[in-house]
C-alpha cells in the first residue's frame, strides 16, 4: 500500500551560531512538529536533515535544508524529486519580517515577499504555487539593521511568546495534515496578533 506523502520543510541556517535566531524559526517549528509526531530528523539526504514517519494514515517527511537560507531551493527541489509529493502536499515554513511576532499566515501560493529562502524555492521549482506558513518575527526600526536583526536571538520577553507561537504553528500544521488547507488557514490566520507573555504573580503576603 502506497501512502500519501506530505513533505514539510522548515527554513533556516545550519550551524550552532544560527540556532534559535529569528531567521531559524522555520527550523524551530518543524523540530517541534517532529517531536510531537515522534519523528526523528536524523538522516542527511538531498542536502537536508530529514526525518520520516507515519501519522494519520499518511507518510510524513520533515526536512531542514542544510544549504543555508539563500540556496534553500536546491535542497527542496531534490526533496521533491526524491519523495514525489503532490504539489498541494508540500508545505514550507519560514520567518516573515512583515508580520509581528505572534502573527501567523498560511497561504497556498504567492510571491517570496523579499524572503531569500522562499525566493530560491520558487525559482527552483518554477512555480509560486507552494503552500507556505509564514511566522512573524517583526521588523527592526531601521532597514540597515535587517540582516543583523534576523540573525539575532529572541530576547527573554519574546522567548515566552515564541513558545506559544511555535505551539500554535504546530497545531496549524497538524490541521493541514488531517483536514486540509482551508480548515488550516481558517484556524491559523485567525490566531491573535500577539500572544501576551505571562505576568508573574506577586508573592503572597
Amino acid at each position: 500500500m502506497v501512502l500519501d506523502t506530505r513533505l514539510i520543510v522548515g527554513l533556516g541556517n545550519p550551524g550552532k551560531e544560527y540556532e534559535n535566531t529569528r531567521h531559524n524559526i522555520g527550523f524551530l517549528t518543524v523540530a517541534a512538529l517532529a517531536e510531537k509526531l515522534r519523528i526523528k530528523p536524523s538522516r542527511l539526504t538531498q542536502q537536508s536533515l530529514v526525518g520520516e514517519g507515519q501519522w494519520g494514515g499518511m507518510k510524513v517527511v520533515i526536512a531542514q535544508p542544510q544549504t543555508y537560507m539563500n540556496l534553500s531551493g536546491s535542497a527542496v527541489r531534490g526533496l521533491v524529486r526524491s519523495y514525489r509529493p503532490e504539489q498541494s502536499s508540500l508545505l514550507v515554513v519560514f520567518d516573515d519580517l512583515d508580520l509581528p511576532l505572534g502573527k501567523l499566515r498560511m497561504r497556498k501560493s504567492g510571491g517570496a515577499g523579499g524572503h531569500k529562502g522562499m525566493e530560491s524555492i520558487i525559482e527552483s521549482l518554477g512555480t509560486p504555487e507552494i503552500t507556505r506558513l509564514r511566522i512573524g518575527v517583526g521588523r527592526p526600526e531601521t532597514k540597515s539593521s535587517v540582516v543583523g536583526y534576523v540573525l539575532s536571538r529572541f530576547d527573554p520577553e519574546e522567548q515566552e511568546i515564541l513558545q506559544q507561537v511555535v505551539d500554535q504553528a504546530v497545531q496549524g500544521i497538524l490541521v493541514w495534515l488531517k483536514r486540509g488547507l482551508n480548515p488550516a488557514m481558517n484556524q491559523v490566520n485567525s490566531w491573535p496578533e500577539k500572544p501576551r507573555a505571562k505576568k508573574e504573580e506577586p508573592p503572597a503576603e
